[in-house]
């Protein structure tokens, strides 16, 4: 095998993981809710590893079902919590308890179960460079459709994530909006960690979005930063993996975090200026 067809895969994967991970981080930015993401995937690890205490195939379909039920449950808790502890608690308190119980019970529900502790690890790194063309195509058309859902709801969805004031004015249910997004945004998550693993895809949602809010505050001039900051830093992730026989995962995530640094002396040498 060739390294471009070593490498394609996981390139194509990596930019099917950049087109919805970038854009969902904007709102995760706005929001405030940095580690929404790590909590959500770690409640989805949870009910996949209820499933083998159930003594689901771990291949079975009905894992994926477990996953998502308790990923709709997480989506729930948050679109509650988000108005209810408004003054008093902040959201993100309430997100880092359940990660950490949701962890703490993955650890205990993988003490009980064959091949747990490789389930727990491979959440957490992912094995994107085994990444294949199957998978890579239920990948996409799966988030296909959740872009449509993304699309369809953006104007209410990103009044929630933006301008809230406008949005409690307006008369809108944002408890439920919310739990529509945080739904969807949890089955982007579910279905991004055993691919790109939970490092990986928190940088892919939290660094191109934070490096876009350092130069803009422009929706349209975001997405196109997030997009293509996320593209270069899994680009020459890969390609410095490829050539200098390094763990994939692992560098593409410090390749998006020294591609922040980049950005931070950018904007240093411009003043602070935002992009015209």
């Amino acid at each position: 095998m060739t390294g471009l067809q070593l490498m394609l895969p996981p390139f194509v994967a990596c930019m099917v993981l950049v087109a919805m991970l970038a854009y969902l981080g904007l709102h995760v930015i706005a929001r405030q809710v940095i580690f929404v993401d790590l909590s959500l995937a770690q409640i989805a690890a949870l009910g996949s590893l209820v499933a083998l205490l159930f003594h689901v195939d771990a291949h079975s379909p009905a894992r994926a079902l477990f996953a998502l039920g308790f990923t709709a449950v997480g989506a729930l808790l948050f679109a509650i919590t988000r108005t209810a502890g408004e003054g008093r608690v902040p959201q993100e308190a309430i997100i880092g308890i359940v990660y950490v119980v949701a962890s703490a019970g993955a650890i205990l529900v993988a003490d009980k179960v064959p091949g747990g502790g490789e389930e727990v690890e491979r959440a957490l790194v992912g094995s994107i460079i085994w990444v294949t063309w199957p998978t890579i195509g239920r990948l996409t058309l799966a988030y296909v459709a959740l872009g449509v859902f993304q699309y369809v709801l953006r104007r209410r969805f990103l009044t929630v994530s933006f301008h809230p004031e406008e949005a409690t004015r307006n008369g809108w249910n944002i408890r439920w909006l919310d739990f529509w997004f945080y739904l969807s945004f949890g089955i982007v998550i579910t279905l991004a960690v055993p691919i790109g693993g939970v490092l990986m895809v928190f940088s892919f949602l939290v660094v191109p979005a934070v490096i876009a809010f350092l130069f803009t505050r422009d929706m349209r001039r975001l997405a196109y930063i997030t997009w293509g900051s996320g593209a270069i830093a899994s680009s020459l992730g890969l390609w410095i993996s490829f050539t200098g026989n390094l763990p994939t995962g692992p560098l593409i995530v410090c390749m998006y975090g020294l591609l922040l640094v980049v950005a931070a002396v950018i904007l240093k040498l411009r003043g602070g200026r935002e992009v015209a």
